[in-house]
């Protein structure tokens, strides 16, 4: 059998031939079109860019110091805007508000001042840089009760101590504010709550029963002059202005403030047991509207005391930490409106101080009783003070 030539390989087949090898590189080619795509774009300027940054969401705690940020600017800029419609005769008026607007932009910076998180809000950079258009003195007083109420309540309540505190003494500078302007312009001043210390549960059923025979007794005593009290007894002042005395508001003002230590409360029994001696002490040898004014106190600090060593489990025991005497300064080395204006400063300060240890919720008498000595200060002729009981503010003040 003859041998066949070999067959021509004709075009298509190497066409063909060629092709086949170069499909398995098609993925390959394809993905390094999509990346030279992608730098063209790139370069071109043109990218994907994630969306701007919010605001941060704040917490409750930022909430109130915000809030208690705004009440103080608000309150600063109502003061000027009042002076600004205020004729220039009526001067005790005019100082007053300029005080107040101090007052109330360092009580706003203390609290930390304005937030800004240096992100663009897309806010009009044209809006007005006050709430108030124009303002009276009256207003100015509407805003410093409003900002009161509030700062007392966030007081009691919040769960941070140190801004407790400070809430607490801003409270009470703008309660006195508020009612030294009310006063100058013969308009109502900010509402007061009327502190009393709670008393301990255990207390409550011991006390009803002797509730009836001590009556007729209080009755006949009411009109006797004053003498002094031995500790450890509950004194007539006391019984006077006794625990049934109503107007309190506070949500916790009848619960006993949690965190209290024995070492707190017997500084407490004796600071106001102290207080109440010295002023009876004085009022046995003053006259007239100051004796009046002394005897008022006697009974109010009096009571305290009695309240608090009830509290403590002290009362009319062995460790009962109340003197029969305390040292009083003679009237020639310091007068009687100098004597009220260091105790009230004292018990202002450890009230202050305790606001800032015990639990939220529970402390909203602590807060009531830092207001009503700032209030005493101001009746007795002491300075008003941005932040009545922290003496560290006042000594920054005094520094600079």
């Amino acid at each position: 059998m003859e041998p066949q030539p070999a067959p021509d390989r004709s075009a298509a087949d190497d066409v063909t031939g060629a092709a086949v090898p170069s499909a398995r590189h098609r993925p390959v080619a394809v993905a390094a079109g999509a990346l030279l795509a992608v730098g063209l774009l790139a370069g071109c300027g043109v990218r994907l860019e994630a969306p701007p940054a919010g605001e941060p969401v704040p917490d409750s705690l930022e909430v109130v110091r915000r809030t208690a940020v705004a009440d103080a600017l608000l309150v600063a800029d109502g003061a000027e805007a009042a002076l600004e419609e205020l004729p220039t005769s009526r001067k005790r008026v005019v100082a007053e508000l300029t005080r107040i607007a101090a007052d109330s932009r360092e009580q706003a910076e203390a609290l930390g001042g304005e937030y800004d998180s240096g992100l663009a809000t897309g806010a009009p950079t044209d809006a007005p840089s006050s709430a108030w258009d124009k303002a009276t003195p009256a207003d100015v007083v509407e805003a410093l009760d409003d900002a009161a109420a509030r700062s007392r309540t966030a007081a009691g309540s919040t769960g941070d101590g140190p801004l407790a505190r400070l809430l607490a003494s801003v409270g009470a500078a703008q309660t006195v504010s508020g009612e030294r302007l009310a006063a100058l312009v013969d308009v109502a001043g900010p509402d007061i709550v009327e502190p009393r210390v709670p008393e301990p549960a255990d207390a409550d059923a011991g006390d009803e029963g002797d509730e009836g025979d001590e009556g007729d007794e209080d009755d006949a005593e009411e009109d006797a002059p004053q003498e002094a009290a031995s500790p450890g007894s509950p004194t007539d002042d006391a019984t006077a202005t006794g625990q049934d005395a109503g107007g309190s508001s506070a949500q916790d003002d009848d619960t006993v403030p949690e965190g209290l230590t024995p070492h707190d409360l017997s500084t407490l029994v004796v600071s106001e047991d102290a207080t109440r001696y010295a002023l009876q002490l004085r009022a046995a040898i003053g006259s007239g509207t100051t004796r009046d004014r002394l005897l008022e106190r006697v009974a109010v600090h009096a009571q305290r005391a009695d309240g608090w060593a009830a509290v403590a489990g002290t009362q009319a025991t062995a460790d009962d930490p109340r003197r029969a005497a305390y040292a009083v300064p003679r009237v020639a080395d310091q007068g009687d409106k100098a004597l009220v204006i260091d105790l009230e400063t004292d018990l202002a300060t450890d009230y202050a101080t305790l606001v800032g240890t015990t639990a939220a919720g529970t402390r909203a008498v602590l807060v009531d009783l830092l207001v009503d000595s700032a209030v005493a200060l101001d009746d007795w002729g002491a300075e008003p003070e941005p932040f009545p009981g922290l003496p560290e503010q006042a000594g920054d003040d005094a520094a600079a």
